[in-house]
Formats: C-alpha cells, structure tokens, sequence
C-alpha cells in the first residue's frame, strides 16, 4: 500500500446542514451534481460528507456511537494571524469553539473547534511544519 490518503468521509447526522456548514467556511463543492453526497477537494485529497447511516451500513457496523470517536481533523496555517482568522470564520460558520488558540506545549498555536456534528478539527500554527503555496505541509525527518 502506497503511503497516502485519498479521501476523508464524515458520516452526517443532516447532509445538506453539513454541506451548508463548510461552504460558509469558503469551501467549494465538487462534482455538485451527485446525490446523496457531497465532495470537497481540499489540497491533493478529498473529503466527504455523506449520512452516517448510509456510512455505517456500507460498512456493515452500528450507526450508534458516542463520545469521542479518537480523531480530529487538522488545518495547518501559515501564520499566528490566520489560526485566529480560522476560528473566527468557523464560529461564524456555525461552528462551536471547544478551546481557543493558544501556545501550545510543542512550540505553536493552536485552537480547536467542532462542525455541525461533532467532528473535531485542529486549527493550528506549527512553525516546524513549513506550508508549500499548494497548502501541502512538509513534515521534517
């Protein structure tokens, strides 16, 4: 197996309250004429909103669970400045804000926040992990 990552689907309580959610965050849909799903392309790899039910049937296990599920999503800015600018546009967005940016223990600035359906996602500013002009990061060895 290749070491990549295609697509990120987040199985949704309501798809077009999600769908909704991240197009407030600026997001643009792709392929808008498929139903029943919706498709983000976000910097080489994919995310997709598609009803939990429907994700938990396709893969034959219980649509129930919760709590923490043991992921969160991360956007890396290129700035301080911009984790900020993130957070307000999320909280704008309908977003909860679960903890607001601050230092962080390895060095950065982080914040995070929740869509529509609990989904975490890490805002954060890590000055070791340089940004390419595509949005792609660099992980050092």
């Amino acid at each position: 197996m290749e070491q990549r990552l295609s697509l990120i689907t987040l199985g949704v309580a309501d798809l077009e309250r999600s769908r909704e959610f991240y197009e407030r965050l600026g997001w643009r849909r792709s392929m808008a004429a498929a139903e029943g799903v919706v498709f983000f392309l976000a910097g080489g790899m994919g995310l997709a909103l598609y009803p939990r039910h429907e994700l938990a049937k396709d893969a034959t296990v219980s649509p129930e669970g919760h709590g923490f599920s043991g992921i969160s999503l991360a956007y890396n800015a290129r700035s301080r400045e911009e984790v900020d600018a993130v957070l307000a546009q999320a909280q704008a967005a309908g977003a909860k804000i679960l903890k607001p940016a601050e230092e962080a223990f390895w060095g950065g600035y982080s914040g995070y926040f929740s869509d529509p359906d609990g989904f975490l996602w890490e805002v954060a500013w890590n000055p070791s992990f340089p940004i390419a002009p595509d949005g792609s990061i660099r992980i050092p060895d």
